[in-house]
């Protein structure tokens, strides 16, 4: 099989993929007569074929994936106009200080906020698959250690936690989250199961202080590959 046969057959796995493709599952498509080498330079090679294009290749925690450029979001949104829900404040904080300070626990994230965390909080991140258990801490009561997960660093658009935005000394670590133009995915897009917005009794915020959600940039879906 020629190069460019090579990039179709890949071109065409990751356009019909429900999910970023790990190396070794594009290594199949090949019989394993590919190496790994081989691999990356045919994605690399097509990555720069869809450079002027309105969709892009990009490398992510858990595999690669053809995704629309944050620029299409505006015409985009018109396919679907209504703006989803938004997650409160509190659920918001309660993930970044597990993005940044991870691995922690319960109690870590209440010392930082100040206030208590509610169950319905830690669940609907869990639910929604960007925390997870990673072990328990050797203390009094053994409390469970949170971190992020794969899913969360996809629906960021990143390939690992460094490239999460800087958090200035001293700065909240929802900071990094705001206005960054690395946002540009579905973070901050409710689960598709419909579950409700979490809130917390503790937050004294008003409800109308919930954070709004950024443009995600979302993958290019068997849709938009049939178009």
């Amino acid at each position: 099989m020629n190069t460019q046969d090579a990039k179709r057959v890949l071109e065409t796995a990751l356009i019909c993929a429900q999910a970023p493709l790990p190396l070794r599952e594009m290594m199949v498509l090949f019989d394993q007569q590919v190496g790994a080498d081989t691999m990356r330079s045919l994605l690399d090679d097509l990555a720069a074929d869809w450079q002027p294009r309105g969709c892009e290749l990009v490398s992510l925690a858990s595999g690669w994936r053809l995704q629309s450029r944050p620029e299409m979001r505006e015409y985009l949104d018109r396919l679907n106009p209504e703006k989803p829900p938004r997650y409160s404040r509190a659920t918001l904080e309660t993930l970044a200080i597990i993005a940044y300070r991870q691995p922690v626990t319960r109690g870590d994230i209440e010392d930082i906020r100040g206030v208590g965390v509610s169950t319905q909080i830690v669940k609907s991140l869990e639910d929604r698959g960007w925390i997870e258990t990673i072990g328990y801490r050797e203390t009094a009561g053994r409390p469970a250690l949170y971190a992020t997960t794969r899913h969360f660093l996809d629906d960021l658009g990143l390939a690992s936690l460094d490239q999460l935005p800087a958090v200035m000394a001293g700065e909240a670590p929802l900071a990094g989250f705001d206005d960054s133009a690395q946002v540009q995915s579905s973070l901050l897009e409710p689960a598709d199961d419909g579950a409700p917005q979490a809130t917390e009794q503790t937050n004294t915020e008003a409800p109308g202080e919930a954070l709004q959600q950024p443009d995600p940039a979302p993958p290019l879906d068997s849709q938009a590959a049939n178009a």
